[in-house]
């Protein structure tokens, strides 16, 4: 099997970031997962598209499982840089910004969250006090820094369970609890990364402001200020893989 430098979670809108050609279907225990081989700067990467290229899985619906252990799998090094569109709560983090999560606070209900769930017959508890790599968030700051673009060093990251959008309540109280992001994909994905080693990070694509904020979202305004980042984001991913 062919090793990458590193692996790509694609999140909503960036599946046109890179020309996909040669496409894998990985078998796991949890079920199949599919990539695409991209060359980037000369080395291999595996681009994983976290909603499928038509975008056709809603985010309670990914298989996490099955995309994390393929990661684990086609990884040469164990890092994986995932994307990840959010609304945001914090006014310094505006629409059509970059975010780097560096915390991370669980609102989902209905998910398998874990790889040990008690079917290997033994209890394991992650420490998951720091959920990123700083390897990882320190590369891809190096990046931005040499192509001059803005991204913000940290932000805690609300994750919920989807697929509709928050209410005005739940923004009001996700921000006086501390959040500065919210999203429906980085758990559990971040926590099964952790359960298996992985170096993993998240770029947060800022596509709107939360509920409350603004008095609408829609998903087509998410959509829309994904497009428009894609070839800024596209950039700084392919400085980042130069960095490793």
């Amino acid at each position: 099997m062919k090793k990458a430098t590193l692996v790509v979670i694609g999140g909503s809108g960036t599946s046109d970031l890179f020309q996909l050609e040669e496409s894998e279907e990985i078998s796991t225990p949890y079920g199949k997962s599919l990539a695409y081989w991209i060359r980037v700067a000369g080395k291999d990467v595996a681009f994983i598209s976290r909603h499928g290229l038509t975008h056709n899985l809603p985010p309670h619906k990914v298989n996490y499982r099955a995309n994390i252990y393929t990661a684990k799998q086609l990884s040469d090094n164990g890092y994986v840089v995932a994307t990840n569109a959010v609304g945001s709560l914090n006014k310094r983090m505006s629409p059509g910004e970059l975010v780097l999560a560096d915390q991370v606070i669980d609102f989902t209900k209905g998910r398998v969250c874990t790889f040990f769930d008690g079917t290997n017959e033994k209890v394991v508890h992650t420490d998951v006090t720091f959920p990123f790599s700083s390897f990882l968030t320190s590369k891809i700051l190096k990046a931005s820094k040499r192509l001059g673009l803005k991204i913000h060093p940290k932000g805690t990251y609300v994750c919920t369970e989807g697929p509709r959008f928050e209410t005005a309540a739940e923004i009001k109280m996700f921000k006086k609890i501390g959040g500065d992001l919210v999203g429906m994909t980085l758990v559990p994905e971040v926590f099964l990364a952790k359960e298996l080693n992985l170096e993993y990070a998240s770029i947060c694509i800022v596509t709107n402001w939360a509920a409350g904020i603004a008095k609408k979202v829609s998903s087509e305004e998410v959509l829309q200020v994904m497009k428009n980042l894609a070839p800024k984001l596209k950039l700084l991913l392919e400085e980042t893989i130069k960095l490793i």
